[in-house]
């Protein structure tokens, strides 16, 4: 989930958000975050602030933490959320 709201700054900032019980893994909250930071720093967002946050749980036995299918599916939603603000915003 990704919640926003304007600020006043001219640049945006980010909160990421992992609870234990959606990614029981240290290995999966620091490859979440890792992600999620990435992908704010090289999305052109305006003067927002955004908070993301895991809506379900993510760590499977089929699907490791540090799996290559986990790592994408992260990315292709993250770029989704981020993409809708800036559309939304200009």
């Amino acid at each position: 989930m990704l919640y926003t709201r304007q600020n006043q700054l001219p640049h945006a900032r980010l909160g990421v958000v992992v609870a234990k019980r959606f990614a029981p893994r240290a290995v999966t909250r620091n490859t979440i975050k890792r992600l999620t930071r990435e992908l704010f720093r090289t999305t052109g967002l305006p003067p927002i602030d955004c908070v993301v946050r895991l809506a379900k749980p993510v760590n499977t036995k089929a699907n490791p933490a540090t799996s290559t299918p986990l790592k994408a599916a992260l990315r292709i939603e993250l770029a989704r959320l981020f993409a809708s603000q800036t559309k939304a915003r200009q």
